[in-house]
């Protein structure tokens, strides 16, 4: 065969590799976090992380069978960094709102679904935590507004969790 009907032949085994990995993943990665009893908003974002993960390997995987070189790889990878790193420092506040939902999602008390009463001396407010995302966190107040705050922003905010009794 020639060279170029194989590079084809492995590229849609690659393709329909990553799809099947995609979805047992999604299922696998659901199952066994919902016997560990995690959050639907955490699960989520675990599950993207892995599918991150699995489409870099199948983007390497095609750079090689397409003949990319590894020089040719790391002149791009390092242009992409550069641009990465350039955009962070000039907007710092965006690495520190990621950072800062790494932090809420693993050591902090707030959770979807729970009220939270924001303690600022100028502009107190209470709402429930209807999203977490890598950015900002969503309240919803009980005039059904939605307000969003940084991640960054609610780390140097004191806070407290209101607990509903259920009667």
């Amino acid at each position: 065969m020639e060279s170029y009907k194989i590079q084809i032949i492995e590229t849609v085994v690659v393709i329909a590799g990553y799809i099947i990995t995609h979805y047992i993943t999604k299922i696998v990665v659901n199952n066994s976090l919902k016997q560990t009893h995690l959050q639907r908003g955490r699960r989520k974002m675990i599950v993207k992380a892995t599918h991150l993960f699995s489409f870099i390997t199948a983007t390497i995987l095609l750079s090689a069978i397409w003949g990319l070189e590894q020089n040719e790889i790391a002149v791009f990878v390092g242009t992409i960094l550069t641009a990465l790193g350039i955009a962070f420092f000039a907007q710092w506040s965006l690495l520190s709102n990621v950072t800062s939902s790494l932090l809420l999602f693993f050591n902090h008390p707030i959770k979807i679904g729970s009220t939270i009463k924001v303690l600022d001396k100028d502009y107190p407010f209470e709402g429930e935590v209807t999203d977490l995302t890598y950015f900002f966190v969503h309240l919803k107040t009980d005039e059904g507004e939605i307000i969003t705050i940084p991640n960054s922003i609610l780390l140097q905010k004191s806070i407290s969790v209101i607990e509903k009794n259920n009667t």
